[in-house]
């Protein structure tokens, strides 16, 4: 059965891209987010997210499970987030050069440990077919949503109800508004960052194993397309807020749909110059937020790019 939908194609394949695209951003920007809340800023998660895939597909293609990718994704995330975490409590340490130091270290570990990977075939992550009930191959395509998608929006509204609701998350808000008055309650500031900052690399790791294991589904040396760093603007212009970290990566997700979308339903002539929307947009966000007065609007108080 052949279906003509026109423009409707179009904002479909969008639709279903923007949740296929936005998964990752959903992952890294929540572990960003947890990091962040508690007073530390992490620019190592794009070496995280290159490292996460290609453990997380190295381990699926070794075991023949696509969960146990996962799983390794999200423990070697967390290790990178210690080891970051460790070397930012460190007296006079700058959280953005460790940052740096560690994505390209991430990134050239992934590269050395992964070049045996690229042939092989690894399993892939199961999908839900919310599309069953349609004819139209692009509504059932559309609406075919990864798992990982499901558990992150879950993921965000907890991570949400914890921070406003739970003493872990009143923990975590004093210690990154204010070193001081933490420890004057009692609290340990540098265990609790470390943690944090462990929990939010576990998150970018998953964000990686799924690239690898269902979208594109494959590991190459340039699968993450800068969506680590993207995500730390991702988090600025969500106000550090989870829920509104779904909105924001589903808007950087149907930004990186566009081009495939456009070429899904034969437009060929400048579709290619599309791919580049997602850090269009991000340059865009980055300066709508740099104003004095607005940029850290929301932001933990001992957040400081200058730490």
């Amino acid at each position: 059965m052949e279906t003509d939908l026109g423009l409707w194609s179009i904002l479909i394949a969008i639709v279903g891209g923007a949740i296929r695209v936005s998964t990752p951003f959903l992952f890294v920007s929540l572990g960003e987010l947890l990091t962040e809340r508690s007073g530390r800023i992490n620019l190592g998660l794009e070496g995280t997210l290159v490292f996460g895939a290609m453990s997380g597909y190295g381990v699926a293609y070794l075991t023949g499970s696509a969960w146990a990718g996962v799983a390794a994704a999200s423990v070697a995330g967390a290790m990178f987030g210690v080891v970051h975490g460790v070397i930012c409590s460190i007296p006079r340490v700058n959280d953005i050069a460790i940052g740096i130091a560690l994505m390209l270290f991430g990134m050239g570990l992934a590269f050395f440990f992964g070049k045996r990977f690229i042939q092989p075939v690894a399993p892939y992550l199961p999908s839900i077919p919310f599309g069953w009930w349609s004819d139209i191959p692009q509504i059932r395509a559309a609406l075919d949503v990864n798992v990982l998608f499901l558990i992150g929006l879950g993921l965000a509204l907890v991570i949400s109800w914890m921070l406003r609701t739970t003493r872990v998350g009143l923990i975590l808000r004093v210690v990154g508004d204010s070193t001081d008055a933490a420890r004057a309650m009692g609290l340990r500031p540098v265990p609790i960052r470390i943690a944090a900052t462990a929990a939010g690399g576990a998150l970018a790791g998953i964000g990686g194993a799924y690239l690898s294991l269902y979208y594109p589904g494959s590991w190459t040396e340039g699968i993450s397309s800068g969506q680590g760093l993207m995500a730390v603007a991702l988090v600025i212009f969500a106000r550090w807020n989870p829920v509104a970290c779904i909105w924001a990566a589903l808007l950087f997700g149907g930004a990186g749909a566009l081009g495939p979308a456009l070429q899904s339903v034969g437009i060929t002539s400048g579709y290619y110059l599309f791919y580049a929307a997602p850090y269009v947009l991000t340059l865009g966000l980055l300066i709508a937020t740099s104003s004095p007065t607005r940029a850290m609007s929301g932001a933990p108080g001992e957040l400081s790019i200058t730490k």
